[in-house]
């Protein structure tokens, strides 16, 4: 396998690779990670899945190319995807982290800002269907955000969560509330990362801020700060230096829970357990303020 995967990166890059080391690496729970090198210590970032995944590589590296071809925030290159040996896989640029200082965060803040000013004139949507986590998510072009949000997001992780045998009561009662929650809000179609929890917010040792692991689609920017305060808030710096670029409008406390549900089903569609308790107290919650 190693070889095969040696032989199309010496393609892609006109340079003669061989895969002489490889060891397993930090990759979250979706894929198995590895780093390879070569004895002129050349290396790259190498996942792995089913050979039934390549299209979630592939999206992965489509949206990998949108997002730097902004030129706004950085990202691991790919270098190429395929199967071989009853496996996809997708090759990245190999990229050294360290530590986030002040100063990393306070850029993070900025470049994402950056990249949420680019907007898509189709509207809400992407170029094709991706996955979160290894879950569906379909990104066909709607020009109402509400409409999107309710039917592609919410909708489709409530309708995968109930033949999963979770049991939500208030799920048509909290999407027929949607359109009131997001009432006046009218958002640009800005480019998302679409999954920006902190496992995927990264710095390199030249403190450079790298965003990882994208699931990208164009929506209401908010969705991408939402989930950086669902599993652990990132720094202040980045906070601040966010607000200053792009100023968030009067309401986002508000939306963020609706937003993080989407998150939240989609965690139990992936691993059940208590995410299907957490998903019915916030539709409680939202339903209780609307």
């Amino acid at each position: 396998m190693w070889n095969s995967i040696a032989t199309q990166i010496s393609q892609v890059t006109g340079q003669l690779f061989h895969a002489t080391h490889q060891r397993p690496v930090g990759g979250g729970s979706i894929n198995r990670a590895f780093a390879i090198s070569d004895p002129d210590h050349r290396a790259y970032f190498v996942k792995l899945n089913d050979a039934s995944c390549l299209a979630m590589f592939e999206a992965e590296a489509l949206g990998l190319q949108q997002i730097a071809a902004t030129q706004t925030i950085r990202v691991p290159l790919p270098i190429c995807w395929g199967t071989t040996q009853g496996s996809a896989y997708i090759v990245l640029e190999w990229l050294d982290l360290g530590y986030g200082t002040h100063r990393a965060w306070a850029a993070m803040g900025q470049q994402l800002a950056a990249m949420h000013r680019v907007a898509s004139p189709q509207g809400f949507g992407w170029e094709r269907n991706n996955t979160i986590g290894l879950t569906p998510q379909i990104n066909a072009w709607m020009s109402d955000w509400i409409a999107f949000f309710a039917e592609q997001r919410i909708g489709y992780q409530l309708q995968l969560a109930q033949q999963r045998g979770g049991h939500f009561s208030q799920a048509a009662q909290l999407l027929a509330a949607i359109p009131q929650i997001l009432a006046g809000h009218q958002p640009l179609p800005s480019l998302l990362h679409g999954d920006l929890w902190s496992g995927n917010a990264v710095v390199t040792q030249l403190e450079e801020p790298v965003i990882v692991d994208p699931a990208v689609y164009f929506g209401d920017r908010e969705v991408d700060l939402a989930m950086t305060e669902l599993f652990g808030s990132f720094p202040n710096d980045f906070y601040r230096a966010y607000d200053q670029a792009f100023p968030l409008e009067p309401g986002y406390r508000q939306r963020k829970l609706l937003y993080n549900l989407y998150h939240i089903l989609n965690h139990f569609n992936l691993f059940g357990g208590s995410y299907e308790h957490q998903a019915n107290q916030m539709m409680a919650t939202l339903l209780s303020e609307h």
